[in-house]
């Protein structure tokens, strides 16, 4: 029986005033230092967490790092969990399109109703912790530092069984290592951040490295031997024991299929057979074994192996939305938050991996201060030409520049700039369609690039299931 008309109306407004309420309380907390300029201490999170009563003590952990691969290995591994009969919290960085996106809780969006009690709860300690700061000339806690104090507080409210955590940025200092995490994971470490981390891999891996804590189990995707030595002697220093992809577990087999790629998995405890798994690319697949390793190291200390059934159907419902991922067909479009040299190089091989492309027309849109040349020559031997562009941040480089750049990389006559993103979409969809080849589309360069694409082409969910219908073909609107 359907609600009366009275009712309905003071369901509607109810809705109103807590998304009113939702967008003040975001309002606030964006106000705040932004996450690319952070404030490197652990300080004032810890301060929060003191008052709070340390609610992220009573969560068992774990807790990722690297450089590319952390959200797609967390959303495997929380996938794994879930199918396992676990509660699962999970907190990753940064969103697409709504900052909830940042705390799952059993798998879907904390609801606005928790995310406000938990905001509830916290507030008045973040108040007197930027109030003691402010008196000893200190900054005010940022946005992810509250952000992290939300998490780890409704993670303890839902409760969770476990929560699967992405570090924001490094590892040591980093606001989500106020938890000394039963697993530790380390996906591939490259150079970025350099302004926060170091200029070079080992200084990044000595800071990243600091997640892994005494008697834990950290399982690391391989890596430059430099960082490979540096995780060796941490995990020595602290007594934790210490897996490799490619020693201890990792890929077997993997070939491409239809809507991702079946794969074979060595794990800690055992092998796992011709799995299917949604996502392309070769480094999904790896990412994947990062996961089943972590998972097989939280469940049972790397001692008993899953069960088929379980990891079956955890991979076969992983997503990672913004990853390679297909949100438009005729033509094809793809976005991807490739964001560094070593993201980019990954994308442009997995381009050539998992799509054959009569011709492909990238468009991107990169921030000023990333290694912008080293990005765009990552991607030029996949990309046919390049649309230039520009996202709504202020961070994003002005496309007048960043297309003399790219000229010099792809040559004046692979280059075009179209300052708004809708047209550059629009007019990269015709370029693919030229010659009636099969052409497709990739919109990269900053993960604020990848969430303005989704929304254009009315991408608006990002927890969908994999088994849905595949998406509809639609043409791009018409530019008048």
């Amino acid at each position: 029986m359907s609600p009366a008309p009275d009712a309905k109306q003071r369901q509607a407004a109810e809705e109103l005033e807590l998304r009113k309420r939702m967008r003040e309380v975001e309002d606030g907390i964006l106000a705040r230092a932004p996450e690319h300029d952070l404030q490197p201490s652990l300080e004032r999170i810890r301060a929060v967490m003191d008052l709070l009563g340390e609610p992220q003590r009573a969560l068992p952990v774990i807790h990722i790092t690297g450089t590319n691969g952390k959200t797609s290995t967390a959303r495997i591994i929380e996938s794994i969990l879930r199918e396992s009969g676990l509660k699962t919290g999970r907190f990753t960085s940064p969103h697409l399109q709504d900052v909830r996106e940042r705390i799952t809780i059993g798998g879907e969006l904390i609801t606005r109703e928790a995310f406000l009690d938990a905001w509830a709860d916290i507030a008045p300690f973040v108040d007197a912790v930027d109030t003691r700061s402010a008196s000893q000339d200190g900054p005010r806690m940022t946005y992810f530092e509250v952000l992290v104090a939300l998490a780890y507080t409704a993670f303890a409210d839902a409760p969770v069984d476990v929560a699967i955590v992405e570090v924001g940025m490094g590892g040591s200092w980093d606001a989500t290592n106020v938890v000394e995490a039963e697993v530790a994971v380390i996906a591939p470490i490259g150079v970025d951040h350099q302004h926060f981390l170091g200029d070079s891999v080992q200084d990044i891996a000595h800071e990243k490295a600091g997640i892994i804590h005494p008697d834990a189990i950290a399982v690391s995707a391989p890596q430059d031997p430099d960082v490979a030595a540096i995780l060796a002697d941490r995990a020595e220093e602290v007594g934790a024991r210490l897996a490799v992809a490619g020693i201890d577990f990792g890929v077997l087999e993997r070939d491409v299929a239809v809507g991702g790629q079946m794969v074979s998995f060595r794990g800690l405890a055992g092998d796992h057979r011709d799995l299917l798994l949604h996502l392309h690319g070769a480094h999904q697949a790896d990412n994947a074994a990062l996961a089943v390793a972590a998972v097989e190291a939280f469940l049972g200390g790397g001692e008993q192996p899953l069960a088929e059934e379980v990891l079956a159907a955890g991979l076969a419902a992983a997503t990672s939305p913004g990853r390679l991922e297909i949100v438009r067909r005729s033509p094809t479009v793809i976005v991807d938050a490739a964001h560094n040299p070593h993201g980019a190089a990954v994308l442009a091989e997995a381009l050539k991996d998992s799509f054959t492309f009569g011709r492909l027309v990238g468009v991107v849109s990169i921030f000023s201060d990333k290694d912008v040349v080293g990005i765009l020559e990552a991607l030029e031997p996949a990309l046919d030409e390049v649309v230039i562009t520009r996202s709504t941040s202020p961070r994003a480089m002005r496309p007048s520049r960043l297309g003399e750049i790219a000229a010099e990389v792809f040559g004046d006559h692979r280059v075009t700039i179209v300052d708004e993103l809708p047209d550059a979409l629009d007019h990269a969809a015709q370029l693919a369609d030229e010659g009636g080849v099969s052409g497709g589309v990739v919109a990269t360069g900053s993960i604020v690039t990848v969430g303005e694409v989704r929304l254009l082409l009315g991408v608006t969910e990002v927890e969908v299931p994999v088994k849905q219908p595949e998406v509809q073909p639609l043409e791009l609107p018409d530019q008048d």
